[in-house]
């Protein structure tokens, strides 16, 4: 900081007139100019707020610029915006009730990144004139996420719906980077909107993708783990249970729990549940489950039909796992329904020799050759069913 004495005469100061005080008074004009610039860093379309203070006195006028343009003016005791560039029209404010402590910050609401930049604040009382800059810089990261399709082939999408500036994409399985991934990069005059796309066909180990923002210090992860291929008889029951991180809590934090079979999967935003077709398994969890058991999803009387893959996706804001299971319903063989009406058939026999035994012994008996009717047509029954 630096002052100097103005010698006293009417003076021009920010565009608006500021009264000096009498000659004679010994009172001087000084002037405060910050050299080190204050960094803000904001998120897009959040609000955020430029620091600037100075020590108050009487008669304050208040200026904010960002290069030629009028950002925000204050002067007798209230705002005056008629000179004010457009862009920021309704969206800046000043604190009224602390400009008297020596609060000359200004309120900066909606931001987009066009407001990036260096403002610099003014500020004029009776006796001395505040000159101080801070650098704005906006960031956005907002809705990672990560998904599974499977046509002919498995891919895994890995994409962010709004980030600035350009994000680092990695994808790793076994803790070494993988090379092979398309990237796609939409710009506009907002954020971007990045996908990254991987083949993971045949690939058996469990694949993370993680996205950073530099500028935000902010990193999200997903991870994808093909949990194995499970081979079932028709009738029979399956629990299938969702893998998560080493270092994901259940509880510390919120997180969704999302089961689907993949040809029904649409999407993976963290928020749109509703955009699924009505013959999905989903369920929702809050932080209130304790373990990994809680989980399990469960399939009971399981039928051919059943048959496919499986998906757990278990979201959190700075996490997505993603858990396939593998699911064969296979048909009950045909030789295990004959071999127990065989032996059903057989059994009724041993009865009916013991009981009656006169009736097998005639070749010709209608009760024997009726019983070997009737076993011959559920056979022929059960092999209709079946196939």
């Amino acid at each position: 900081d630096r002052s100097q004495t103005i010698p006293y005469r009417h003076y021009y100061c920010l565009s608006h007139d500021i009264e000096m005080p009498p000659m004679g008074t010994g009172i001087f004009f000084s002037y405060h100019n910050s050299n080190n610039e204050k960094l803000i860093i904001g998120r897009y379309n959040e609000d955020v707020i430029l620091p600037c203070l100075f020590t108050s006195e009487p008669q304050v006028v208040i200026h904010w610029k960002i290069q030629d343009n009028t950002v925000h003016t204050y002067f007798r005791d209230m705002d005056q915006l008629e000179g004010q560039y457009l862009r920021y029209a309704n969206r800046t404010s000043l604190f009224h009730s602390e400009i008297h402590n020596g609060n000359a910050s200004l309120a900066v609401r909606r931001l987009s990144l066009l407001d990036e930049g260096i403002y610099t604040c003014y500020v004029g009382t009776r006796s001395r004139y505040y000159v101080s800059k801070v650098v704005l810089k906006v960031g956005a990261f907002h809705t990672p996420l990560m998904k599974y399709e499977k046509n002919t082939e498995s891919f895994l999408v890995c994409s962010i719906l709004s980030v600035y500036p350009y994000p680092r994409i990695t994808w790793k399985t076994d803790n070494a980077i993988v090379s092979g991934s398309s990237t796609e990069v939409t710009e506009s005059p907002g954020p971007f909107y990045v996908k990254s796309t991987l083949n993971v066909t045949g690939l058996n180990s469990p694949c993370e993708c993680v996205i950073e923002n530099s500028l935000l210090n902010e990193t999200w992860r997903g991870e994808w783990t093909l949990a194995g291929s499970h081979w079932m008889n028709q009738s029979e029951s399956i629990s299938l249970g969702c893998t998560v991180g080493s270092n994901f809590s259940l509880q510390n934090q919120d997180f969704r729990v999302n089961w689907s079979k993949v040809e029904n999967v649409l999407d993976w935003h963290l928020n749109s549940s509703q955009d699924r077709t009505a013959n999905d398994l989903h369920f929702t969890r809050n932080k209130e489950l304790r373990d990994h058991h809680d989980l399990l999803m469960t399939l009971k009387h399981l039928h051919p039909s059943d048959s496919g893959e499986y998906l757990c996706n278990v979201s959190s804001p700075k996490y997505t796992f993603l858990t396939v299971h593998r699911v064969q319903v296979g048909k009950q063989q045909i030789g295990q329904a004959n071999g127990f009406w065989s032996s059903s058939f057989f059994l009724l026999l041993f009865v009916l020799s013991a009981c009656q035994p006169h009736l097998l012994l005639s070749p010709a008996s209608p009760l024997t050759i009726q019983l070997f009717i009737r076993q011959s047509d559920v056979l022929n029954k059960v092999t209709q069913l079946r196939s």
